[in-house]
């Protein structure tokens, strides 16, 4: 970067990172010392450079909510075209949530979907229940409805929201979740009624009877026996669970020594996570790191690429080896995660986008972004944004936006599944990709592109068009396509002008055109199918 001096310090405080003390992808065995579940480095253990710090075990679970103040109102399994993954408890406005067990707040404000889709707004906790890894999920409150903040640790029983009425919700209620192996870590999707049955009891006071409960809950009881199993053989990547921020960078994508570090500096504040600062150290200096790491024509060191007199300012001693060094991950990855918070604030009340500012005040000095109000008129700070930006979505886990979550399965099935969360989105020419719909809605190649990076994790990006995404993979008989594959037709000299997701029994959801929504409908005719997964 090539910066001016910051004129005033901001003191933050860093994340605490709370971990756990066994192995969070199975049950009662012990961890190893470099279980990706459990080791992260604390400024607490880093001075003895002993003992890692443990995640208490947590009480007992208790209703979400005070006894007979809501109604249930949908349960667990196949609801509208796809899988509904919690319990619904309704209650006016303002009704109070609770914690149901103790844990780590990791995620608490907007779910990234947008005003008015999916939760809008959510608090997920990290507890640890008899050394297993579990999340509960809060949703659809609404903003000044929160009461937590991401790090904060909670008890169960502890009032951290109140019922709102936010998202794609059709009456005020609490959406409430319950992930065996963790949430943002693509665990398994727990009945809650299995872990708490009071919650199918809060009907105003009257619980109904136990023949209606297992009527309306036969299917769904079948399913959750399937899901407990593969929740006690969860192979899920648990890098981050238990840490504010920490489930937002997608595994493998940046080098592994910079896994940890990143995870930790996305909880400094909540407005600078990890994939940011991970699309900003590639951009900075490509990862490289040490002291034969490429100093700038301008001076700048390290990874982050720090001017000396910002390093001066900004650079501490986060590995606790007793020295603040621009070119040690620990150290430079901390400090830009600090200076970047800090930035993000002194640029808070100048016009535009508040991310965007803060990396033109990172680039160009934040100087220059309150002397020209806004980003500065230089190519290369403009030319930085518009690549680091750019660069995010590759490194946002999509387990860490409100909708689909991938699992561990590989399954190609969960293409539709990601698509079908969006039935009803409007088409709009251009909308949507990777990191979900824009502009308001997707068009076909917008949501094949979405509906694949998410199944896959994040780690298989489709190009943008229909006819370039027909170059991806093998095609296969139509008569052979299986849930998952993509079909393509509206063929033309250039190929390709339509593509969808094949669902089953010869339809596909897709994004028809303009003045449609997305939809899940017949194949057309002369479609042919490719298998990208």
């Amino acid at each position: 970067m090539t910066i001016n001096s910051v004129g005033k310090a901001l003191l933050l405080s860093g994340a605490a990172v709370i971990t756990i003390g066994i192995s969070a992808c199975t049950t009662g065995t012990p961890v190893i010392p470099h279980d990706p579940c459990r080791t992260v480095p604390t400024r607490a253990n880093n001075a003895e450079r002993t003992s890692d710090l443990h995640m208490r075990v947590s009480g007992p679970i208790q209703l979400p909510v005070h006894p007979g103040t809501t109604t249930h109102t949908s349960g667990f399994g196949p609801r509208w075209g796809t899988h509904h993954q919690g319990n619904d408890l309704a209650g006016p406005i303002g009704t109070p949530i609770l914690a149901a067990l103790d844990g780590i707040v990791v995620a608490a404000g907007s779910t990234g979907e947008g005003p008015g889709v999916g939760f809008e707004n959510w608090v997920i906790i990290d507890s640890n229940v008899d050394g297993s890894p579990v999340s509960t999920v809060y949703g659809h409150m609404f903003t000044d409805g929160i009461h937590v903040a991401p790090g904060q640790q909670v008890t169960a029983g502890e009032h951290i929201a109140d019922i709102g009425n936010a998202g794609s919700s059709t009456g005020a209620h609490l959406h409430f979740e319950y992930w065996q192996g963790g949430r943002l870590q693509g665990g398994t999707p727990i009945d809650p009624v299995t872990v708490l049955p009071e919650i199918a009891r809060q009907n105003g006071g009257a619980p109904p009877s136990v023949k209606d409960h297992h009527d309306n809950d036969r299917h769904s009881d079948q399913d959750n026996n399937v899901r407990l199993v593969a929740a006690s053989r969860s192979t899920a990547d648990c890098s981050g669970f238990g840490i504010a921020g920490g489930g937002d960078l997608a595994s493998g994508t940046v080098p592994t020594e910079f896994e940890p570090w990143l995870r930790r500096a996305g909880g400094v504040c909540p407005n600078i996570d990890s994939p940011l600062l991970a699309a900003q150290l590639q951009q900075e200096n490509n990862f490289r790191y040490g002291p034969d790491a490429p100093v700038s024509p301008s001076g700048a060191i390290g990874p982050a690429q720090f001017m000396p007199g910002s390093w001066a300012i900004w650079g501490k001693d986060h590995d606790g080896d007793g020295t603040a060094d621009p070119n040690s991950i620990a150290d430079a990855v901390m400090s830009q995660a600090h200076f970047m918070c800090a930035l993000h604030h002194d640029v808070s009340e100048i016009p535009g986008d508040p991310i965007e500012l803060t990396l033109a005040a990172y680039n160009a000095g934040p100087g220059a972004v309150l002397l020209h109000r806004g980003i500065p008129p230089y190519a290369e700070t403009q030319n930085y944004i518009a690549k680091i930006t750019a660069a995010r979505t590759a490194f946002t886990n999509p387990n860490s936006r409100g909708r689909f979550m991938s699992n561990a399965s590989g399954d190609n099935r969960q293409v539709v599944a990601a698509a079908r969360e969006y039935l009803g989105t409007p088409y709009v020419w251009g909308g949507g990709g990777i990191a979900g719909p824009s502009n308001g809605g997707f068009d076909c190649s917008g949501l094949t592109s979405f509906a694949v990076h998410a199944a896959s994790a994040g780690t298989l990006t489709l190009p943008r068009t229909s006819e370039q995404q027909w170059t991806v993979g093998v095609e296969i008989p139509i008569a052979q396509a299986q849930p998952g594959d993509l079909v393509f037709g509206s063929w033309g000299p250039n190929g390709p002008g339509h593509v969808g997701i094949y669902s089953g029994n010869g339809q596909m959801v897709h994004a028809p055109t303009t003045g449609d929504v997305v939809t899940e409908a017949p194949l057309q005719a002369g479609m042919k199918a490719r298998r990208v997964m």
